[in-house]
C-alpha cells in the first residue's frame, strides 16, 4: 500500500512518502562523516571572544542543539513537503515566496500542547477545544480557564466547533479524535476560524504527517506527540509543534526556552532514526487496522467498532478527503459487553500487550474507561495495531474473543 502518487521538490526531484521519510532532515553529505550524525550532548557551546551570543547558531543548551535542528528540519519536511501552501525546502527563499514553516521539538507531546496553549493565549482570550479529544485537554482546560481565557468546547464530530469560533483566538481541533476516532473537516473549520481571526492548531498523532497534512488544509499549527506512531518503538518521549511561519514559531520556541521543556539529545537522535522506517509501518498498521475492524465486525459480543477507514464509519467521508493515500490510523476502538468480559479478552491476548499509548510496531490494547476522563463504557477498547504479520495477530484476536466469551457462559 505504498505512496501512488509523486511530489516534485523544488529541486525538480520526484520523491514519493518513502523515499522522503529515509531522507529527511539529513546534511549534505561530508566524506567519511555519518549520514545521520550522532547525538550532540552539550549544555554549552564556545563564544570566543566578543562574538555576539544571539548571533550564533548555537549557545546554550536549553535554547538549540545540532540534534534538534536536523529533527526539526526532517519532520518539517514531512509536515511540508515543498507544497504551495507550506513550502519547507531547504535554503534561502525567494524574496516574493510565502514564509517557510518551522518545527519546535519538544520533550514531550504534553510540552508541544501546552506551548501552543499557553504561547498564544492570554488572559481574556478564548479557546475552541475539543470536548472528546485527549484526556490531558480536560486537565489543561482548568488551567487556562485558571489563567482567566474563556474555554469553550464542542464534541469532533459533524464540525461542531463551527457556532463556537466568534470571538476566539485559537481553535484546536483533534482529528482522528482520541480514542472515539471521530473526524472533523479541517479545510472548512479552519477557513471559517481564519475569517473570524481565530489561530488553528491540529493534533495529527493519530494520523501522522504521512496520513494528513494539517498545515496544507488551513491550519496553522500542527503538533504531535512523537512518542507514539512518529517514533513508533515505545521507547522515548517526544513532542512538537510545526508552525506556518517563522513567528508563530519564535513565539513556541520561546515558550520551550522559558520552562525549559526540552527534548534531550538521545531521545532526539532516537526520534530521526526512527522516520526512515515512517512509511513502511504505517502503510502495514493501516492494512491489518482495516483487516482487524472486518474480524470484529462479524463478532455478536463486539459492538460500536470504528476506524476512519472503515467503509460506512461516520467519519469515513471526511477522512477519505482529508487523510492520504489510505493511511486511516493504526487505532481501532470498539466495546465488549461489560468490564469483566473486556477484562478476559486482554488477559487471553498473547501477542498483544495490555498498555496505554499507541502507534508503536508492537500491538497493544487497554480498556480505555480505567482511566477515567473518556466517554466510553467500561468494557470499550482501545487497540493499537503494530507492524506482526496481519493473519497472526487476527488469529490471536479470534481465539482471545473466543476465550472471553467462553468465560461469560461459564
Amino acid at each position: 500500500m505504498g505512496d501512488p502518487s509523486e511530489e516534485i521538490t523544488a529541486r525538480g526531484e520526484a520523491r514519493g512518502d518513502g523515499t522522503r521519510a529515509v531522507r529527511a532532515g539529513l546534511p549534505e553529505p561530508a566524506a567519511y562523516e555519518p549520514t545521520l550524525p550522532g547525538p550532540v550532548f552539550a549544555a554549552h557551546f564556545h563564544l570566543p571572544g566578543d562574538a555576539d551570543p544571539l548571533g550564533g547558531p548555537y549557545t546554550y543548551g536549553r535554547d538549540t542543539n545540532p540534534t534538534w535542528t536536523l529533527l526539526e528540519r526532517a519532520l518539517t519536511e514531512l509536515e511540508c513537503p515543498a507544497e504551495p501552501e507550506c513550502p519547507a525546502e531547504p535554503g534561502p527563499a525567494a524574496p516574493d515566496s510565502p514564509p517557510r514553516p518551522e518545527t519546535v521539538v519538544f520533550a514531550s507531546g504534553a510540552a508541544a500542547m501546552s506551548a501552543v496553549l499557553f504561547s498564544q493565549l492570554r488572559q481574556g482570550d478564548t479557546v475552541v477545544l475539543p470536548s472528546d479529544g485527549y484526556h490531558l485537554l480536560h486537565a489543561l482546560r482548568d488551567r487556562l480557564t485558571g489563567y482567566g481565557i474563556t474555554v469553550r468546547t464542542a464534541p469532533t464530530s459533524g464540525d461542531a466547533q463551527l457556532p463556537l469560533l466568534d470571538g476566539a483566538r485559537l481553535l484546536w481541533l483533534e482529528t482522528p479524535s482520541n480514542p472515539n476516532l471521530d473526524v472533523c473537516d479541517v479545510r472548512r473549520l479552519a477557513a471559517a476560524a481564519h475569517e473570524r481571526g481565530a489561530l488553528v492548531a491540529v493534533d495529527n498523532t493519530l494520523a501522522t504527517p504521512l496520513g494528513q497534512r494539517p498545515l496544507a488544509l488551513g491550519a496553522d499549527f500542527s503538533l504531535a506527540s512523537g512518542t507514539k506512531a512518529v517514533t513508533g518503538h515505545g521507547d522515548l518521549l517526544l513532542g512538537y509543534v510545526t508552525c506556518r511561519t517563522p513567528e508563530l514559531a519564535a513565539d513556541v520556541r520561546a515558550w520551550r526556552k522559558s520552562v525549559g521543556a526540552v527534548p534531550g539529545p538521545m531521545e532526539t537522535w532516537l526520534a530521526h532514526r526512527s522516520l526512515a522506517t515512517l512509511q513502511l509501518r504505517v502503510d502495514r498498521q493501516a492494512v491489518t487496522a482495516l483487516a482487524l475492524t472486518r474480524l470484529l465486525l462479524d463478532r455478536p459480543d463486539v459492538t460500536g467498532v470504528r476506524h476512519p477507514g472503515l467503509p460506512g464509519d461516520p467519519a469515513h467521508e471526511v477522512a477519505k478527503r482529508q487523510m492520504r493515500h489510505g493511511r486511516y490510523g493504526c487505532v481501532v476502538s470498539f466495546a465488549l459487553p461489560d468490564r469483566a468480559h473486556a477484562q478476559r479478552f486482554l488477559g487471553a491476548l498473547r501477542l498483544v500487550s495490555d498498555a496505554t499509548s499507541f502507534g508503536g510496531v508492537r500491538s497493544t490494547a487497554e480498556r480505555r474507561e480505567r482511566w477515567g476522563g473518556d466517554d466510553v463504557p467500561e468494557g470499550f477498547i482501545r487497540f493499537s495495531v503494530g507492524v506482526e504479520d496481519t493473519g497472526d495477530l487476527l488469529a490471536d484476536v479470534r481465539q482471545a474473543l473466543d476465550a472471553a466469551a467462553d468465560g461469560a457462559a461459564a
